[in-house]
Order: C-alpha cells, then sequence, then structure tokens
C-alpha cells in the first residue's frame, strides 16, 4: 500500500513558514559537503522524524514517502550530534503550540521493563582479586632481570 498523506488524521508536512526557518538553521549549522554522496532531503527527513516521533513506529517501518529509513535515521543523529536537533523541535514546539495543535491536558509517558541498571546483583559475591588475573613472573626471568647489570645515568 503506497503512502497517502491524505488518509492520515493530521498535518505530517512542514509548513512552508516553518521550513524558512528550520532551512536557515541547516544553512548555517549543516551545508551541505562538498565532496561526496548527496544527502536527502532535508525536508522530507524532517517530515519523516516527525511522522516517527507521533506514531512511535520502528525506523524500518517509516512510510517510503519520507525517504530511505536508515538515511533519516542518519540525518537526525547527524542533527543531534550537532545540537541542531533541539533547536529545530524547539522550533517546530513554538509553531504547533502557535497554532494551538499541542492539547496539553493529555499526555502520556512511556516506559521499558529491563534490567535495572546500578542495583547489585544477588548472591555470590566474589572478590575483585579473583577475578582480575595475576601477573606472574617466572623464577628465572627474575634471575635473568637481577643479572643484568644496570645501566650507568
Amino acid at each position: 500500500m503506497p503512502w497517502d498523506p491524505t488518509t492520515l488524521p493530521t498535518i505530517w508536512q512542514v509548513p512552508d513558514d516553518l521550513w524558512e526557518m528550520v532551512a536557515c538553521l541547516l544553512e548555517r549549522f549543516d551545508p551541505p559537503k562538498k565532496m561526496g554522496r548527496p544527502r536527502i532531503d532535508a525536508r522530507r527527513a524532517l517530515e519523516g522524524m516527525i511522522y516517527r516521533a507521533r506514531t512511535g513506529c520502528q525506523w524500518n517501518q517509516l512510510p517510503e514517502g519520507f525517504g530511505n529509513d536508515a538515511s533519516v535515521h542518519r540525518t537526525q543523529q547527524r542533527w543531534e550530534a550537532l545540537g541542531l536537533f533541539d533547536a529545530i523541535w524547539a522550533l517546530a514546539l513554538s509553531r504547533c503550540q502557535d497554532l494551538e495543535g499541542v492539547d496539553w491536558d493529555w499526555q502520556a509517558a512511556d516506559g521499558w521493563l529491563g534490567k535495572a541498571r546500578g542495583i547489585p546483583k544477588r548472591g555470590h559475591k566474589t572478590n575483585v582479586w579473583v577475578r582480575t588475573p595475576r601477573i606472574v613472573v617466572s623464577k628465572a626471568s627474575r634471575r635473568a632481570c637481577l643479572s643484568k647489570p644496570m645501566a650507568a645515568p
């Protein structure tokens, strides 16, 4: 089934005025490289990031209309490494709030079930020295070291 933006219940596309502000940020802080493979369309990538954030889908489930899922993910990682993603997201949130698109009465928390970090395991405690391999110097090598004359300073 091809991706059709008209079937979605909300606006997934970045408005032109918001994109102008984002494009200025990208032009200044993430200009295209002079050499190498050309990058994907940044606007479609941002729309893919918004889609993923709103639906909670996995990267490989991103509709093809947003571009290659690995490229969109790589673009988001690059923007996060540059500290640019937070600025872009803040612009998008402020624009959405201006349109009264954020329903602050309804909120959700996401959780993850997994191993508790930082809590010691139950059971037999082993000493650190028991687990650490010891460096043993044989008697023969000790004798060889002691029999060598020391160099004069």
